[in-house]
């Protein structure tokens, strides 16, 4: 073996990325942050009482009892209109809000991942039809789409507004996955084992996808507390499922008691806004932590 094919081996061990070391390094940094920490802490509280709501939860969603009663020992978040214990209507609604969430960022990363990987990995006209076709659904207005989608279908099922939300969400995450395909696919040791004759599925599977898991999981964590609030606003809009008590649907009837009535507009919009806040600090978290793997790379 000449020097040169030995440096070339060298240089694909040196430079080929692993990913148990770097999720362990985007974990060390990640722990240096105590905002990011404080967001992962609230994205574990809200999972633990959507997942514990009908043990935890003082009543049932459908209880009813006095209308309109205001914070007390009995009912810490007060009654609705309808006599519903409020701190029971906002732990189920966790449930239903987490979901349509992480749902809609499942849908959007499985559509994303596919689409901007075959545009970074295939380029050519490949990349050229994949990609003007990403920059058309990007121009339109995601919320009068969303809007207009929902309004079209005569059952208003969070399911379908969920699988709406994801099918015209996924172009930044397609474009973000682009860019990390282009600039892996050109690295030593993607180029070895092309050299080595391993297929594009093999490449793509093994080399170049793993190392763009990091970029995904920050965008992804970006967006769910987006659906979140999308959902709610397609709910305070009239165009939401009325039947699931997302959270949304509680700011929506909570806004006709605002006047006199406080707390049943409040209590949902606070545990909306640190869910919000959770995934925002964490996601800000896992950004700074990849680049400075980026940079130690």
């Amino acid at each position: 073996m000449g020097e040169s094919d030995m440096k070339s081996e060298d240089e694909t061990k040196v430079y080929k990325p692993s990913t148990a070391t770097r999720a362990k390094i985007i974990w060390s940094e990640l722990r240096k942050s105590k905002l990011a920490i404080a967001g992962f802490s609230i994205i574990v509280f809200m999972l633990a009482v959507a997942v514990l709501a009908p043990v935890i939860s003082p009543y049932k969603p459908s209880d009813h009892m006095t209308a309109r009663i205001p914070p007390s020992m009995n009912h810490p978040f007060g009654t609705d209109g309808e006599g519903r214990d409020m701190l029971s209507l906002v732990m189920h609604g966790a449930r239903i809000s987490l979901y349509v969430g992480l749902a809609a960022v499942m849908i959007e990363t499985i559509i994303g991942v596919t689409i901007g990987m075959s545009a970074g990995y295939f380029g050519g006209k490949i990349d050229e039809l994949l990609m003007r076709f990403t920059d058309l659904i990007i121009t339109l207005p995601t919320l009068m789409l969303l809007i207009v989608a929902v309004s079209m279908f005569q059952v208003r099922s969070i399911h379908v507004i969920v699988l709406i939300m994801g099918v015209f969400g996924w172009p930044f995450m397609a474009r973000v996955v682009r860019s990390e395909f282009l600039s892996i696919r050109e690295a030593t040791y993607v180029e070895a084992a092309v050299s080595m004759g391993a297929g594009s599925w093999r490449i793509i599977v093994h080399h170049i996808l793993p190392n763009t898991l990091s970029a995904i999981v920050v965008l992804a964590t970006m967006d769910i507390p987006w659906y979140i609030f999308y959902e709610a606003t397609l709910t305070f809009l009239g165009f939401g499922d009325p039947s699931s008590p997302s959270w949304g649907v509680l700011l929506e009837t909570g806004y006709y008691y605002l006047r006199n009535y406080w707390w049943m507009i409040t209590f949902p919009g606070i545990a909306l806004f640190f869910t919000s806040l959770g995934f925002n600090l964490f996601g800000d978290g896992l950004r700074d932590a990849l680049d400075v793997t980026a940079r130690g790379r």
